[in-house]
């Protein structure tokens, strides 16, 4: 006899799928948008990089700066070990918790001091020109603008980025924090930056030393009797810490400090077309790059192929276009390997300070030449777990930056007064 089918065996007779989409449709859109929502946050807390949990798990207490240096170094005992942000944590703004918010607001905001600078224009051996500008004034404080050549002023001569000049919102707070230590600052302005025409054949590169060579001989002999610093940043960091290894004990300089180096610029370069949101960076470097080179079009395009290089997409497809035919390397790689300042640690023969941070979007941790800067009594290397590409932003309203945070003389937990005239980003007393 056949039985009646209850309404267990009607269901049975459903597919899976059938029941998956019955049951899906009992699930509330509002709880479908929050899943997405949280996904979507996931994967934008790794893209971006966010360490605000990691923030919170530690405190709000920052993360520690760590210092690799020779155990005999008398400039980490005589100067480093006296400077007390070297040796405290460094905590981002909580809605800059990221290597990629911190330097793109630095990039598009940055929130620089007003500066103002007087021009001085320079030629070199081979014809080119230089802008030298000088800090006037800066967010209401001035001065004369005049150096005598018996001044005994510590001068600071900084080295910008690629494509940078001194209008740059870092640069502005650099030349600020120095001319607060009453200093005279001077930035260096690569050729062809800062609103000057090429006026040679030859253009400045990752590599190209001469030109802070002859700028630094310069302000020596000009000015005898004022100790001289120098201060690199990103690109101009390599190029400045490649020419302290060139010259060795030969340079005039007194004491330098390098900022966000590439420090070896094959690696560097792998680097940035290795994932999606280094490859935005890429693109936007060489975007800077073709609009550094539509500038100076007429002698550019003379040298090398124009429409080879305005089709360039990435920067080692306009360092090979641009800069190895300018400045005739055999490949990109030679170029690369060459003019990085890795190569030249070992010969620093002046007290050299390097600050780094571990999660620069640009300059890869990979690239850091640990030994060679361990090895080295001269070189003092300081790095941070965060702080992006020369950010370093902190404080509830991003107002101030951590490079140039200024340390207080006769501190009641310690002393850090006393420092031995060679530089100090940190410090606020005169040597």
């Amino acid at each position: 006899r056949q039985q009646n089918p209850g309404p267990m065996a009607t269901a049975g007779e459903d597919s899976a799928a059938e029941l998956l989409l019955r049951a899906a449709a009992l699930v509330p859109l509002e709880r479908y948008a929050l899943a997405a929502l949280l996904l979507a946050s996931a994967f934008l807390y790794r893209f971006l990089e966010l360490h605000v949990l990691g923030d919170l798990l530690r405190g709000l207490r920052g993360g520690r700066v760590a210092l690799t240096y020779h155990p005999d170094s008398q400039v980490y005992h005589r100067v480093a070990a006296k400077c007390r942000s070297l040796h405290g944590r460094y905590l981002a703004t909580p809605w800059l918790a990221s290597p990629h918010l911190q330097t793109l607001f630095l990039g598009i905001w940055g929130r620089p001091p007003s500066v103002t600078y007087r021009r001085q224009l320079y030629t070199v051996r081979d014809g080119g020109t230089i802008a030298l500008d000088w800090l006037l004034a800066a967010d209401g404080s001035s001065c004369d603008g005049t150096i005598s050549s018996d001044d005994s002023t510590p001068i600071v001569v900084v080295v910008p980025g690629l494509t940078s000049d001194s209008t740059a919102a870092y640069v502005k707070h650099l030349v600020f924090s120095m001319a607060s230590n009453g200093w005279n600052v001077v930035v260096g302005n690569h050729r062809g930056l800062g609103g000057i025409s090429i006026t040679s054949d030859c253009f400045y590169n990752g590599g190209w030393t001469e030109d802070i060579r002859e700028v630094v001989n310069y302000l020596h002999q000009k000015y005898p009797e004022a100790p001289l610093f120098t201060v690199g940043t990103s690109l101009g960091a390599n190029i400045l810490v490649k020419y302290l290894g060139e010259e060795g004990g030969s340079t005039p300089v007194a004491g330098a400090a390098s900022i966000c180096s590439p420090w070896d610029l094959l690696v560097t370069s792998r680097f940035i077309s290795r994932k999606l949101v280094q490859r935005c960076y890429d693109k936007a470097l060489a975007i800077g790059l073709k609009g550094y080179a539509k500038l100076h079009q007429p002698v550019l395009s003379r040298l090398a192929n124009w429409e080879a290089i305005t089709s360039s997409r990435s920067t080692r497809e306009f360092d090979h276009h641009a800069t190895c035919v300018v400045a005739k390397y055999e490949t990109v790689d030679t170029f690369y390997r060459k003019c990085s300042c890795a190569n030249y640690i070992g010969n620093v023969s002046v007290p050299l300070l390097c600050i780094s941070a571990l999660d620069d979007p640009l300059c890869t941790r990979e690239a850091i030449p640990w030994d060679e800067c361990r090895a080295n009594k001269n070189i003092v290397l300081a790095t941070t777990p965060n702080g992006g590409h020369l950010g370093f932003f902190q404080g509830l309203t991003a107002g101030r930056l951590w490079l140039h945070t200024k340390n207080i003389r006769g501190s009641k937990k310690k002393s850090y007064s006393n420092c031995d005239p060679h530089i100090c980003p940190f410090c606020v007393h005169q040597s």
